[in-house]
């Protein structure tokens, strides 16, 4: 027990006052022999002794009545397990509504279990505590108790991953500013295994609620979905990665325009491809869907798809040998056709004038200077170099060459857009209607013409890179991405959001297809924006690996033993209140034994 005045214990003095005028107020009366009041003075012993036990506790009564009111002067608080009040505290409340959230067992979601339990939480607050609110986006926001009721009032699953163990280190450093001696964090979550991120171990109390049941049953969801290739013509596959622990087979639909054009069927871990001709020539937006399970939200899928004709091309004979095999292989699958769009070699076709070149450094160093001349006449800012002896790995985007190991290269010497680099250095650059490539396609200068990513990538170079740029990214939502160069803007249902070139672009939290505007108010790219993968993992983590990431935690699945361990290590009640009731009972009982004495006594 404590005191919030203890100052006024002193005046437990008083109720010694009662007591000594008691004693002073006592008279012994002289005692006069008379033989015939003999049988009245029996009585009198008999009547004073019954008289002393009351005036006794008439003595104690009023005592009482001091000693209850200095106590309540004092205010005093004892701790307790459960129900009072607690001294100002700071709380952050993390409540976890990212897409797992969205489970639903025994006909209900997970969230809404844990919102019911951030409802208790908001009752137990005092106007004197400090709330901060945290939701899947992993950013606190200081919120009043009516402003968090409704923002409960409309929470729903988000599609996007909350890295809890980032959650609760924030908590920490909101709280770490010191005004508040009392600081707990509330973390209501379904405690996934996968969003257990790793870092130093708080030090801060925090009290966890783990929805029910302690088992979720399996689930099936997309991992992943990629159209092959971006740009299809009209034909193309999309490639289906499934993910999931069931034994289980699901199947697996691609629609187009809301009807369904292509199935297979998949267990956990297996990949799938759906193959299907696309008309009209433009973008399109196919959907992939699983069967329906307990988290439906990562059972589908929008990804865009361009369909195009193919590139038209030619090849110099000064591309290189492997060049020419793999423009035959494309020809030989419907993936260009023949035509003056696109030239390869050496030195640029028609240019700025119209067409479209893919430039490599010749073989012979002496014809280096040809080609710079003739990048010069076609209005390139870009010219070769000096030859680089090394070994880089190629990085950028480029698609399949991603990771292809580059022996020789020649220095790329302008400035505009970079495609791709070794080194940190210019290796694929763009210029108009121009593509540089810093070697030649030759085993001797890069490993790729020897790899299977090599028709892939001649693939995109001429089909994509060449043919005025079309990107499509898969990114997950909130991300930042870095976007081409050629994209001004990306459209969403509110409007155009234009591009920084000084900072990333934030991708909206809605999952979809969003596409890419360029300044002349063409389509550009797009971005698939899906679910984050690993929230279809609905394994939930072990009370040691909690403690191990995130500290010495309180977990509870029982809502009782939940509201009891809020504020435990603060909860106290003030039994001010309680002391001013007993000493007005005290005082009430005084009177009436007082006022029975008085009528004795005159009777």
């Amino acid at each position: 027990m404590i005191f919030l005045q203890p100052l006024a214990l002193f005046g437990l003095a008083a109720a010694a006052i009662p007591a000594v005028l008691h004693l002073m107020a006592r008279r012994v009366p002289p005692t006069v022999p008379f033989p015939a009041v003999r049988y009245i003075a029996e009585t009198e012993r008999v009547y004073s002794r019954r008289l002393k036990l009351r005036n006794l506790l008439l003595l104690l009564l009023r005592m009482s009545v001091i000693a209850f009111l200095v106590l309540a002067a004092a205010r005093p608080v004892i701790r307790i397990g459960v129900g009072g009040s607690h001294p100002p505290t700071e709380v952050v409340l993390i409540v976890d509504n990212s897409l797992s959230s969205g489970a639903v067992v025994s006909g209900r979601k997970q969230l809404d279990y844990l919102v019911e339990q951030a409802r208790v939480v908001l009752s137990e607050l005092t106007p004197d505590d400090r709330l901060w609110l945290v939701l899947a986006d992993g950013v606190p926001t200081r919120v009043g108790v009516a402003e968090a009721e409704l923002l409960l009032d409309t929470l729903a699953p988000l599609q996007v991953r909350m890295d809890i163990g980032a959650a609760v280190r924030t908590a920490e450093r909101v709280m770490s500013t010191g005004e508040f001696d009392q600081t707990e964090i509330v973390l209501l979550s379904d405690l996934q295994r996968s969003a257990l991120s790793t870092g130093p171990r708080v030090t801060a109390r925090i009290v966890a609620f783990i929805p029910p049941p302690p088992g979720l049953p399996a689930n099936h969801g997309i991992d992943s979905a990629r159209a092959e290739p971006e740009v299809w013509s009209p034909n193309g596959s999309v490639v289906v990665s499934v993910s999931g622990s069931g034994s289980n087979p699901v199947a697996v639909r691609l629609l187009v325009r809301g009807v369904e054009t292509a199935r297979a069927v998949a267990k956990g871990g297996d990949h799938v491809v759906l193959s299907v001709p696309l008309t009209p020539a433009g973008w399109s937006i196919v959907e992939i869907q699983l069967d329906p399970d307990e988290l439906r939200i990562d059972d589908r899928v929008e990804l865009p798809v361009l369909v195009a004709d193919p590139a038209a091309v030619t090849v110099d004979r000064s591309a290189g040998e492997f060049v020419i095999q793999a423009i035959a292989v494309l020809s030989d699958g419907e993936r260009v056709r023949a035509g003056n769009e696109v030239t390869l070699g050496t030195e640029p076709g028609a240019g700025r004038g119209g067409g479209r070149s893919v430039v490599f450094p010749p073989a012979d160093p002496a014809l280096v200077g040809a080609t710079n001349r003739a990048l010069r006449a076609a209005g390139s800012t870009w010219q070769f170099g000096d030859e680089i002896v090394g070994e880089w790995i190629a990085s950028g985007s480029i698609g399949p060459a991603e990771g292809s190991v580059v022996l020789r290269r020649r220095a790329l010497l302008g400035d505009g857009p970079v495609l791709a680099t070794v080194g940190s250095e210019p290796w694929i650059v763009r210029d108009g209607d121009l593509v540089l490539v810093g070697s030649r396609m030759e085993a001797e200068w890069t490993q790729l013409p020897v790899t299977a990513a090599f028709v892939p990538f001649l693939d995109l170079l001429v089909n994509r890179v060449a043919r005025r740029e079309t990107w499509m990214f898969v990114a997950y939502p909130g991300t930042e991405i870095e976007l081409p160069a050629s994209a001004q803007s990306l459209l969403t249902a509110a409007g155009p959001l234009p591009v920084s070139r000084e900072q990333a672009t934030v991708l909206p939290f809605e999952t979809g297809v969003y596409y890419l505007q360029g300044s002349a108010g063409d389509t550009v790219g797009a971005v698939a924006v899906t679910h984050d993968p690993r929230e279809s993992d609905l394994t939930r983590a072990a009370l040691s690996m909690l403690r191990g990431t995130l500290g010495d935690i309180e977990l509870h699945d029982s809502e009782q033993e939940f509201s009891r361990s809020l504020f435990n290590s603060t909860r106290s009640a003030d039994f001010t209140s309680l002391l001013l009731a007993a000493a007005l009972l005290a005082a009430l009982t005084e009177l009436v034994i007082a006022g029975l004495i008085g009528r004795e006594v005159s009777s």
